[in-house]
């Protein structure tokens, strides 16, 4: 098991009152190794889900467990390091900065590494720009490369800290046909390959049904696994 929830509920208040509850009584586990689709309507509380498995906010209620341990526990300090080397991030917006190179984008983990690193950064990204057929970009800047080519650099800062966890929250959905397939054909390569846990938010039938696993939610709930 890599990442387990149980009970969860995520609620918002104003002065003590809940106003709106955006999970309710969430129960989710994924192992090692899963390629995973998190599929649901505008308001299902899929965004909400990727957060908290994302480590990016906190339960109301609930534990969220990261290879058995109580990571609810933890400080914000605790969780931020943690999140820094468990999960990396795909998002549909590329969230590159358009002031740095192709490389520069892609050593940013390591820059706010709060750990030693034992491989060399700047290599381990190089190969990274060659395995997804990035060469010869190194020095271009994101305005200047297509969509394709800037998610498969968002990719590449994914995975210089080597997380266990790859989350992409509409890999696909910036990107035409092609470009998107391409990603898709990537992200089947990470898992199957190097065995890395992949979890995809997507409203896309066609891209959740690509993967191994399909969850689905409604009004804050999984109604199938």
């Amino acid at each position: 098991m890599l990442l387990q929830l149980s009970g969860i509920w995520k609620e918002y208040q104003i002065d003590e009152q809940v106003v709106f509850t955006a999970l309710k009584d969430i129960n989710l586990t994924i192992d090692e190794g899963e390629f995973t689709a998190i599929v649901g309507p505008s308001g299902s509380g899929k965004s909400t889900l990727m957060h908290l498995i994302g480590l990016l906010d906190h339960p109301s209620r609930g534990k969220i467990k990261i290879r058995n341990k109580d990571i609810t526990i933890l400080n914000d300090d605790e969780i931020s390091t943690l999140r820094s080397e468990f999960v990396g991030f795909v998002f549909q917006s590329f969230n590159l900065i358009n002031k740095l190179t192709v490389l520069e984008n892609i050593l940013i983990p390591t820059i706010y590494a709060r750990k030693k690193l034992d491989y060399n950064p700047e290599e381990k990204a190089k190969y990274l720009i060659e395995r997804f057929g990035l060469q010869g970009k190194e020095n271009s800047y994101p305005n200047k490369i297509s969509g394709g080519q800037q998610q498969r650099v968002a990719m590449a800062r994914a995975l210089i800290m080597d997380p266990k966890l790859i989350l992409a929250d509409e890999p696909t959905g910036n990107l035409d046909t092609k470009s998107g397939n391409e990603i898709m054909k990537l992200l089947k390569e990470l898992n199957k390959t190097d065995r890395r846990t992949i979890v995809i938010v997507t409203h896309e039938a066609d891209i959740a049904t690509q993967t191994n696993r399909l969850i689905k939610m409604v009004d804050g709930q999984i109604v199938k696994i």
